[in-house]
């Protein structure tokens, strides 16, 4: 073979290299922040549902971050500890007529911060280390703790005596560890409850804010799903509004606890979460939509996947919310910090997220996740009183 054909092959290969490369690029997002808060590293939630639980210390850490500069690490199986114990006592107490599960909701922390206090993580054992393992994994612990509960809540007997709550602590203090009585922090002596105030932290001054229409906007309401067990109210606003109120805290340097749906085809494993419109896709014209409508739901999503982040998206919409609660598609599966905005090379904005699954993904652990993506699949969100807008503050009686 001669020279020519060789250095010939090798141009073409470098050609179709370059052409392959130039493919992937135009379907990679290359983003611009517009607006960064600091907030505290990424943690790993490993084999526990418990988003709610490091999604919403993240959010308090972050508070903690802005009116002081000072950077805490506290601590999610503290939380647990207490938490699973008010849960299985709730499910006795409504005579098992109730969820007892590893979910729950931002307002438990909260709850857990107000009612016991805090501990920082090294004040308890880290995740897994008390039954050999590295990381939460929280399979065998709720397999011996689920059928406790349901043995005690759903007894036929008249009277229940309280020595089960002995028994259940143990549990949880064998797989998650004791929660200290006091502790040292720097030097200093605490309590879980003096340390919480310690922080420096006004409770009264996080709301929780949603958007449906089967409540009177402007009013609180206990959003209907079963790990908003101990049901606090949510600020009901219209859609636009509660959109308003994520953009307003984000520029005015508050992070947001977000919790919502993200068994949704946009929300990929890498990084990335765009509202796609699987139904009606950008770019397809004549013959090509006609082979469109013939694919099946699961070609339609390996199709908008190969398009990427140029995918067309929906709009949102208050309707269109309202029918996704209700018909069970808007679901209640995540929660997440919104710590950032940013926009990609065509304009689109997004908000960034930070994650609990370790430094995963494209980004390390953020999330890019659209506005429209946001607003339409937020179940509800905790947020500073203080970044609300003005004129929807007053609209709901906050100061």
């Amino acid at each position: 073979m001669n020279k020519t054909i060789i250095t010939s092959i090798f141009l073409a290969l470098g050609a179709t290299a370059a052409f392959a490369q130039d493919t992937e690029k135009k379907n990679e997002p290359i983003f611009t922040t517009i607006k960064e808060i600091p907030i505290t590293s990424v943690k790993n939630q490993a084999r526990s549902g418990t988003c709610w639980n490091y999604s919403t210390l993240s959010f308090f850490e972050a508070e903690i971050l802005k009116k002081s500069g000072k950077t805490f690490d506290l601590c999610e199986m503290f939380v647990c500890n207490k938490n699973y114990m008010d849960r299985a006592v709730n499910k006795v107490r409504m005579h098992g007529d109730a969820q007892f599960s590893q979910g729950g909701s931002a307002y438990d922390v909260l709850y857990v911060l107000k009612n016991y206090g805090i501990c920082p993580e090294d004040a308890m054992p880290l995740p897994g280390t008390m039954y050999g393992d590295t990381l939460n994994n929280f399979n065998e612990f709720f397999s011996v703790m689920e059928p406790y509960v349901d043995a005690v809540a759903k007894s036929e007997a008249k009277t229940i005596s309280p020595t089960w709550k002995n028994g259940f602590q143990g549990i949880l203090d064998a797989y998650l560890g004791k929660c200290p009585e006091t502790f040292k922090y720097e030097g200093k002596e605490y309590t879980p409850k003096s340390f919480a105030a310690s922080l420096g932290l006004d409770w009264n001054d996080y709301v929780s804010i949603t958007s449906y229409t089967h409540h009177p906007f402007y009013e609180e309401f206990p959003v209907e799903v079963q790990d908003n067990w101990r049901m606090p109210g949510s600020w009901n606003l219209p859609m636009e509004e509660m959109a308003r109120v994520i953009e307003n805290a984000v520029m005015e340097g508050y992070t947001v606890a977000w919790g919502g749906d993200v068994s949704e085809q946009g929300f990929t494993r890498n990084g990335l979460a765009i509202l796609y419109d699987v139904e009606n896709p950008e770019g397809l014209e004549g013959s090509d939509m006609a082979r469109w409508l013939k694919l099946t739901a699961s070609e339609k999503r390996s199709k908008v996947s190969e398009l990427g982040f140029s995918a067309k998206e929906l709009t949102p919409s208050q309707e269109q919310r309202q029918k996704e609660f209700d018909n069970w598609e808007l679901t209640d599966d995540h929660g997440m910090l919104i710590y950032g905005i940013a926009k990609d090379q065509n304009g689109r904005k997004y908000y960034m997220v930070k994650n609990s699954w370790g430094e995963t993904g494209a980004y390390k652990g953020t999330w890019y996740m659209s506005e429209n993506f946001i607003v339409a699949k937020a179940m509800d969100f905790m947020v500073n009183k203080n970044a609300i807008p003005k004129d929807i503050a007053k609209k709901i009686g906050l100061k």
